[in-house]
């Protein structure tokens, strides 16, 4: 190792440089925002303004990054570590802003805006991680570390900055870092390119009913929303059923037109899959390729040894071998699931036999029959608002939460909701944001996201502006939008994201509120959907929308009761689409794959039953061709071992709302954000590592 005091003649100064002024002008990125808490002026940002916010913001980033290398001090903690973190300061300000629209409120100007950034944005980044003047400066710190007297967070910090540059491939010759920036350019396009089919695909697909014959079984809910689409689109008389799940979902479910349940069932499963311009399996195909050579690259095997070995799992054989322990008991109770509804369907139809558009369909007629339960029964009782009220009574009761609805801010669309988040002191935690229903302009699925991270600033609290996007049934007439249990549930589990958003406590913005590990990630939102259907909880918010009246417990009891009905369908969807992901992941050919015959041969591998195709097949699988969790879909049942477990210390206690148990749950996990090292903070909360019993009992897979 070359001596730090021979490798930088200058004095140690340990300070902050003095950054580049940030640019002047009329565009909103450029000034401050003069809004209540400062949240984005939406109103006054238009599509014009968005790239060229984009080119001063990487401009400015560059000249700070210029200063920090080229100062006269020797490298220390703050003038170097912390002088890049606070670098890219107008940057993050028009790509978060950017980011959320384009998930949220897109448009076509905006699409072609995001398919010329991002391989704008992906040279930048690679600008960045390649650049051996600013790592020589970064290495110099991080082999000198023992001499900064660096607390826990800058410690972390220094490794996660270190980390990222050989990660990107600083150590790489001339000819492999230019192949790396090529397939970093390649990926940013295909990804845009993969979630933007797949939006238009689920605009596109559109069930259209003239007979009222074929709306039979189908509940009143799903028929009144369908006649209101039909109607916003011109077609009165008719009903227009979509790909958007609050449409799919309940007619796959309810609908005694098994040809129609059909023709909805292969739309969906199709989606992208049909050899036209939203084709997306080519791209699969090719994002896939592409990951495999950059983590050859890089020196890893395959590109799940290269993304797990920065989570809790840190390598591949850890997350097939938990994943395999998992399908061996849920295939077998899915198998039984798949007896007894075939059972049911020969004795009401005969000489048909039991396909995967008949699953949902006699799954509602098992529980029926089986626990006297119709879901149907439970959407009165799940007023949005009532549910959102008893969300917010949850908060308080654990945390000490207040929100109140604010009028007077901007709204990225005007059917987004602000609500002010103070602490139990009274004082000011955050913004929330949030915004329920499908539209045409905003992709499938939920998601927490946030247009400012918690940090610090010259000791002060900045605080976070958070989103929660959802695609929930709608009010139809004049009947408010009443929740499936489903529903019910992803509003605890995205309010439980916005909880770690909200009360993260962290000097640093890159290491705020959810930038934890994938793998940890899912414990803070799923650990939330343990309360919803707890008795004590349902009667703080579970009331009739016409009558007021608390659920009864004899509803409750039934959803109890079938609780763990259709969890092996449930788990092995799941299962086999977080194994398709690391099938995908572990790949070590930088061949083409042909992503039918993959598919096909991987699940037939596994022993999927024919009845149950994966939660996501390749061609809308999202989350890991246009997400943030390839390698890493295995997160949201790795995180329930967590959840599962870290609930039952409040359930040992004899108090659901335990405030003690509560208080040791913020301290511990969600102020830290990626602050500490992830089962160290778990091991702290509970006391122990957590136990996969309380996870099988929770599916009835024990």
């Amino acid at each position: 190792m070359t001596a730090f005091g021979s490798m930088f003649a200058g004095c140690v100064e340990d300070k902050a440089p003095q950054f580049a002024e940030l640019p002047k002008g009329d565009n909103p990125f450029f000034n401050e925002y003069k809004t209540p808490f400062n949240v984005p002026p939406f109103e006054a940002i238009k599509t014009e303004h968005y790239v060229p916010a984009f080119e001063a913001g990487m401009a400015n980033q560059i000249a700070n990054i210029d200063i920090i290398i080229n100062q006269k001090a020797k490298p220390t903690f703050i003038n170097t570590i912390e002088a890049l973190e606070n670098s890219r300061e107008l940057l993050t300000k028009v790509q978060t802003v950017f980011s959320n629209l384009t998930s949220a409120n897109t448009n076509k100007e905006l699409e072609e805006i995001n398919k010329q950034i991002s391989p704008v944005l992906s040279k930048h980044s690679d600008d960045i991680y390649m650049n051996k003047c600013l790592f020589t400066r970064v290495k110099a710190v991080y082999d000198n570390q023992s001499s900064f007297k660096l607390n826990e967070e800058q410690a972390k910090l220094l490794e996660k900055t270190y980390k990222a540059f050989i990660r990107n491939g600083i150590n790489l010759d001339g000819d492999k870092q230019a192949r790396l920036r090529k397939i970093n350019e390649q990926l940013s396009v295909l990804t845009v390119k993969f979630g933007q089919n797949l939006l238009a695909e689920n605009n596109k697909f559109e069930l259209i009913v003239s007979d009222t014959a074929d709306l039979s079984g189908l509940p009143e809910s799903s028929v009144s929303a369908a006649r209101n689409s039909a109607i916003s689109k011109g077609m009165e008389g008719k009903w227009r059923f979509t790909l958007h799940n609050p449409s799919a979902i309940p007619f796959m479910q309810y609908a005694d037109n098994r040809q129609l349940r059909k023709t909805v069932y292969l739309a969906y499963i199709n989606k992208c899959d049909n050899g036209d311009e939203l084709d997306n399996n080519a791209i699969a195909a090719e994002i896939a390729l592409l990951r495999t050579e950059r983590a050859n690259l890089l020196g890893y095997k395959n590109h799940a040894a290269y993304i797990l070995e920065e989570t809790m799992a840190k390598n591949p054989n850890e997350v097939t071998g938990f994943l395999q322990k998992l399908w061996t008991p849920a295939i077998e109770v899915a198998k039984n699931e798949a007896a007894q509804m075939r059972e049911l369907m020969s004795s009401i139809t005969k000489g048909e036999t039991f396909e995967a558009w008949d699953w949902r369909y006699y799954a509602e007629k098992v529980r029926k029959e089986k626990y006297s339960l119709d879901t149907e029964d439970l959407r009165p009782y799940f007023r949005l608002e009532n549910v959102r009220d008893g969300i917010f009574t949850l908060c308080n009761k654990l945390y000490g939460l207040k929100f109140e609805e604010i009028k007077n801010i901007p709204l990225y669309h005007p059917e987004a909701v602000a609500f002010e988040v103070k602490d139990s002191d009274g004082s000011h935690l955050g913004v929330l944001y949030m915004d329920f229903h499908p539209r045409e302009s905003k992709r499938s699925g939920a998601w927490m996201t946030s247009y400012r991270k918690t940090s610090k600033k010259d000791g002060k609290r900045i605080a976070p502006v958070i989103s929660i996007v959802c695609n929930f049934t709608r009010p139809s007439g004049d009947v408010p939008a009443l929740l499936t249990d489903d529903e019910v549930e992803t509003f605890f589990h995205e309010f439980g994201h916005a909880l770690h958003g909200l009360l993260g406590n962290t000097q640093y913005y890159s290491l705020s509120g959810t930038s934890v590990p994938r793998d940890f990630v899912e414990l803070p939102s799923q650990i939330m959907e343990n309360w919803a259907f707890e008795k004590e909880m349902l009667s703080l918010y579970a009331k009739h929308y016409k009558t007021g009246e608390i659920i009864p417990d004899e509803l409750v009891d039934k959803m109890k009761n079938a609780s763990k009905f259709n969890q092996g369908f449930a788990t092995v969807e799941y299962l086999a689409a977080s194994i398709l992901d690391m099938d995908y992941h572990t790949l070590t050919d930088e061949n083409q794959t042909d992503t039918h015959e993959f598919e096909k041969n991987r699940m037939e591998a596994i022993g999927l039953i024919p009845q149950i195709a994966p939660r996501y097949r390749t061609t809308y699988f999202q989350h890991i061709f246009s997400g943030g969790y390839s390698s890493g879909y295995y997160s949201y049942i790795w995180a329930e071992v967590l959840d599962s477990d870290a609930f039952a210390k409040f359930k040992e206690s004899g108090d659901i709302f335990n405030r003690e148990i509560a208080a040791s749950f913020r301290k511990n996990i969600l102020e830290n954000g990626g602050t500490k090292d992830a089962m160290e903070m778990y091991k702290k909360f509970r006391g122990a590592e957590p136990e996969v019993k309380h996870l099988l009992s929770k599916r009835g897979l024990d």
